[in-house]
C-alpha cells in the first residue's frame, strides 16, 4: 500500500517549489532521463524522516551554487511505485535505495548518493558533497 498523500504532499512541496518536477509515471520517467541532454538530478524522495529529513533540505541548499543541474525531477518511493522502480532502472548497478540523489549528464548517470550516504549527515554537509558535484559535471 502507498503512503497516503496527505503525508507525502509535504514532502513533495518541498521540492516542487524550488523547481523539480515530479515524475509520477513510467513513461514520463523514461521521457525524461534516458534520452536528456545536459544534466538532470533526481531525487528518490522518501517519507523516511532518518535520511528524507535531511535528503531534501540537503539537496534544496545545493541549488544556491554557480553551477548546478539544468533539470530537476523526483519520484516518490513508497508513492509513486512505478515511476520509483522505472527510475531505479537508470541508476543501477546501485540497489534499490530511497531517498537517492542520481545525477545524469546526457541521459547518462554520473554520479550517485545512497540511502547510507546521507544517514547521520546533515543537510549541510549533503549540499556541500552536491556543490563539488555540480562543480564537476555541471
Amino acid at each position: 500500500m502507498p503512503y497516503p498523500e496527505y503525508i507525502c504532499a509535504p514532502m513533495r512541496n518541498e521540492l516542487t517549489s524550488v523547481g523539480f518536477t515530479e515524475l509520477k509515471t513510467p513513461e514520463e520517467v523514461d521521457a525524461t532521463i534516458p534520452n536528456s541532454k545536459g544534466t538532470v538530478l533526481l531525487l528518490l524522495n522518501s517519507v523516511c524522516g532518518c535520511a528524507a529529513g535531511t535528503a531534501r533540505p540537503g539537496v534544496r541548499l545545493s541549488l544556491d551554487s554557480a553551477k548546478h543541474p539544468e533539470k530537476l525531477v523526483t519520484v516518490f518511493a513508497g508513492q509513486d511505485m512505478e515511476a520509483t522502480a522505472e527510475a531505479r532502472k537508470f541508476t543501477l548497478p546501485y540497489p534499490p535505495s530511497s531517498p537517492a540523489i542520481a545525477l545524469f549528464k546526457d541521459g547518462k548517470l554520473v554520479h550517485f548518493i545512497e540511502r547510507h550516504h546521507i544517514e547521520g549527515r546533515s543537510a549541510q554537509m549533503i549540499a556541500e558533497h552536491l556543490k563539488a558535484t555540480y562543480e564537476e559535471f555541471c
